[in-house]
């Protein structure tokens, strides 16, 4: 089943930021869709690209990177752990700190990750100039600055 994701827009105030959800919910959707034949589920592959390149990293970290909960990263971990793309051992310094790396076969299915990203994100920018690209970018990230940065809280604007 490929249900769209509801479009409330017309039932709350503003313009952007109700589409900011709809659009986030049809991005993760459509990723979904093209990691289906992994054995991953949507975010899962952001983990495999984080670890690729780099050394284990802590459980904590990934958290922090991925903006969720401790329990969400915990439950994304275990299932990838199960499926045997990643490994968690105990840190040999710090007995609070579990380490996670990818595994022979997290390795395997990186390039494999890192095209269907590239399928992704033509996908989401098909239609758009190279120009309007550019100028999107640097909106959603003017955009992303606003919100971490506590700039445009509402009693500044």
């Amino acid at each position: 089943m490929n249900a769209k994701p509801a479009d409330f827009t017309s039932a709350v105030q503003g313009v952007i930021s109700p589409l900011i959800p709809t659009l986030a919910r049809a991005h993760r959707a459509m990723s979904q869709e093209l990691l289906r034949d992994t054995g991953l589920s949507a975010g899962q592959e952001l983990i495999v690209m984080r670890l690729f390149d780099s050394p284990p990293r802590s459980q904590a970290e990934l958290t922090r990177w991925l903006g969720v909960e401790p329990p969400t990263t915990a439950k994304m971990l275990s299932r990838m752990e199960k499926a045997g793309i990643v490994e968690r051992v105990p840190s040999e310094t710090d007995r609070r700190v579990t380490l996670v790396s990818l595994t022979a076969e997290g390795r395997a299915i990186y390039e494999r990750v890192q095209n269907l990203w590239g399928d992704l994100e033509r996908v989401t920018v098909a239609g758009l100039t190279p120009a309007e690209v550019q100028q999107l970018e640097r909106l959603v990230r003017h955009m992303l600055s606003n919100l971490q940065d506590g700039q445009g809280t509402p009693a500044s604007c």
